[in-house]
């Protein structure tokens, strides 16, 4: 399978976060923190197929995520990766008690009117770590081809589990393994691409006249170790996905 040029605008968000240690010694306490940016691997494949990419990190695109369908209509694809539903639509005014726009409902727009949606897994997506991604209380469980669920849906394989390729031509059976994953549930017109332990890894679907995926596990560590980060196909399989997107395959 040859990597093929996929040219499109992609806005990816989220992937990083910020980590606060507090040290307590008796009476003493100090902290110390850290920022940390993960996308780096995504990126890779995505730009060795290809493709143009705009990097938000979670704390920018609570600030500066597009606020409307024409705004998003800048892109080709949008990509959600570990941000949960609340810092896209609880922008810095709607804390302030000021209306604003709803992203989510405009990321639907966007998607109805001919764009494309993905969302890759971690603990901050789907439901998430105890259901704090919330997005199947969210417009997004409609665009998204999976049903999503309001509790916590990560499943932990610390020993590893084998990614299945159930659909894609080209590329091996059976995938490095991962350490976790979010369990979903394909919708009715979603079509199932690769499962992992019979539940779906990677889903693609329609929504109005544009697409969508839900790739349920994570493109960095934990869940997804350096074996599968820097597996020889993984480019191939972000060109498919670009090209899936872009109404190629």
């Amino acid at each position: 399978m040859t990597v093929q040029v996929n040219t499109m605008n992609v806005l990816l968000a989220g992937e990083s976060w910020h980590e606060i240690i507090m040290y307590v010694k008796a009476r003493d306490v100090t902290t110390s923190g850290s920022y940390t940016e993960a996308g780096e691997y995504l990126i890779a494949a995505l730009e060795a197929a290809g493709a143009d990419v705009t990097y938000q990190p979670a704390h920018v695109a609570y600030e500066s995520f597009p606020r409307t369908a024409a705004a998003l209509s800048e892109f080709d694809l949008v990509i959600l990766s570990d941000i949960g539903s609340q810092s896209l639509q609880l922008t810095p005014a709607v804390a302030a008690g000021n209306t604003d726009g709803d992203r989510l409902r405009a990321l639907a727009e966007y998607v109805e009117a001919g764009g494309a949606l993905g969302m890759i897994g971690g603990y901050m997506s789907f439901a998430g770590e105890n259901g704090q991604a919330g997005y199947g209380r969210t417009v997004i469980d409609d665009v998204l081809p999976v049903a999503i669920s309001n509790h916590d849906d990560r499943i932990e394989r610390p020993a590893g589990v084998t990614p299945t390729n159930q659909a894609i031509d080209g590329l091996p059976d059976r995938w490095p393994d991962v350490l976790g994953y979010n369990r979903v549930t394909a919708a009715e017109d979603g079509t199932v691409l690769a499962t992992v332990d019979d539940d779906p890894l990677l889903v693609v679907g329609e929504y109005g006249s544009g697409r969508a995926f839900a790739f349920t596990t994570d493109c960095a560590e934990h869940w997804a170790p350096q074996s599968f980060l820097e597996w020889e196909h993984l480019p191939e399989l972000w060109d498919w996905i670009l090209s899936n997107m872009n109404g190629q395959s």
